[in-house]
C-alpha cells in the first residue's frame, strides 16, 4: 500500500484536492477533521485544563483557543503535545483499516507535513500549490482573516517554494479545477504504474 502525504500552505487548495482523491476512490485521512472530532469531546476537558476558558459546553472554541496560542510558542507546543498523539492514533487506525481492505493507495492529508517531520512517514509527497497572488486573494477573502493573521500563519509554515522542491508530485490549483483534477489523475496513474512494475519484479 502506497501512503501519499498531501500538504500545501494555507489557501493553496489542499482540501479541494483531497476531495478529488476521494472522488477517485482513494481513502483519505484528514488531520484537520480528526482535530475537529477530538475538539468536540475526547480532548476538550484536557484542553480546558491547560487553557481555561477555551471550551463552550464541552466543545473547544477554536477561535478562543487560536487567540490563546497565536504568537505564544510555548503554549502552542503544549497544545501540540496533547493533540498530535491523539491524531496519530486515529491515523494509525485509518491505515490499519485501509490495509485490511486491500487499498493500493491512501492519502494522509497533513497541513504541517514538513513542519512536523511527517514527510518521513509517507512513501511520496503531493504538494498543492498556486501563485502567491492567488493564495493571498483566497486567504484574505475568508471571514475574520487579517493581514496580521495571514502573516502569522505563513510564519509557521514551510515556504511554498521549499515544499515544491521537496515534493514528488505537484498539483497546480492556480489554473482551475480541471487542471488540478488532471494532476490528481496523473499522480494516480503514475502510482498504478509503479505498483505494476513492482508486481513484475
Amino acid at each position: 500500500m502506497i501512503v501519499l502525504g498531501l500538504t500545501g500552505s494555507i489557501g493553496m487548495g489542499k482540501s479541494t484536492t483531497a476531495t478529488m482523491f476521494r472522488e477517485a476512490g482513494v481513502p483519505v485521512h484528514d488531520a484537520d477533521e480528526a482535530v475537529h472530532r477530538l475538539y468536540s469531546g475526547p480532548l476538550a476537558a484536557d484542553i480546558e485544563a491547560l487553557f481555561p476558558g477555551t471550551t463552550r459546553d464541552g466543545v473547544v472554541d477554536r477561535k478562543a483557543l487560536g487567540a490563546t496560542v497565536l504568537g505564544e510558542p510555548d503554549r502552542l507546543k503544549a497544545l501540540e503535545a496533547l493533540v498530535h498523539p491523539a491524531v496519530r492514533a486515529e491515523e494509525k487506525a485509518f491505515l490499519d483499516a485501509a490495509r485490511a481492505k486491500g487499498a493500493e493507495v491512501v492519502v494522509l492529508d497533513i497541513p504541517l507535513l514538513f513542519e512536523t517531520g511527517r514527510d518521513k512517514d509517507v512513501d511520496a509527497i503531493v504538494v498543492v500549490s498556486a501563485p502567491d497572488y492567488i493564495q493571498r486573494a483566497r486567504v484574505l477573502a475568508r471571514p475574520e482573516m487579517t493581514e496580521e493573521k495571514f502573516a502569522a500563519i505563513l510564519g509557521r509554515q514551510t515556504p511554498d517554494s521549499e515544499k515544491r522542491a521537496r515534493a514528488d508530485f505537484i498539483v497546480d490549483s492556480g489554473q482551475g479545477l480541471e487542471k488540478a483534477r488532471a494532476d490528481v489523475a496523473a499522480i494516480l496513474a503514475a502510482l498504478a504504474a509503479r505498483n505494476m512494475g513492482k508486481g513484475r519484479r
